[in-house]
């Protein structure tokens, strides 16, 4: 499980695909995780709830127009730096993935200067800690499969519905 900073605030949001879970640092938004039936949610017992907090409050604001689909971009300052360097680097290539548009992770490894580093680049997309912002569902099986989910396949196919790839 990937380490968060006490410092974190937290507020959960109901959202069409479950309770989700959003954390923001000083910095901008750290996290989005989906309540229930994800893997790696953070425990968040040292954080403090700030369901008022302006990064959290525009967070959700944004997530509603996109799950209704009246959003296809977020403009959301982010705080990727709880991971490792290549996380990062992961993370940082998987926002430039369009609305509505899939890539593969040999594609997305390749896109990085990684092309060997395929295993790597899909722990690194598991291990994505704010999810739909950062849209690591819109990374696909070379085959165009619906590989993993850290919060399940029936949400990637929801969230690629949305966006009007299935």
């Amino acid at each position: 499980m990937m380490k968060h900073p006490d410092s974190l605030v937290c507020s959960r949001i109901d959202s069409p695909l479950g309770p989700m879970l959003l954390a923001t640092s000083a910095v901008g938004l750290a996290g989005a995780w989906f309540v229930r039936g994800q893997r790696d949610t953070p425990d968040t017992a040292a954080w403090a709830l700030a369901p008022d907090h302006p990064v959290l409050r525009q967070a959700a604001a944004q997530l509603a127009d996109y799950f209704s689909g009246r959003r296809n971009a977020f403009g959301l300052a982010l705080d990727l730096s709880h991971g490792t360097a290549f996380q990062q680097a992961v993370w940082q290539a998987l926002l430039a993935i369009p609305f509505g548009q899939t890539t593969s992770y040999g594609t997305l490894a390749t896109r990085i200067g990684r092309p060997k580093a395929v295993r790597a680049l899909g722990a690194a997309v598991g291990r994505n800690p704010i999810g739909i912002i950062v849209p690591c569902h819109r990374v696909i099986g070379a085959d165009g499969s619906l590989t993993g989910y850290a919060g399940g396949l029936d949400r990637k196919t929801a969230l690629l519905r949305i966006e009007g790839v299935l």
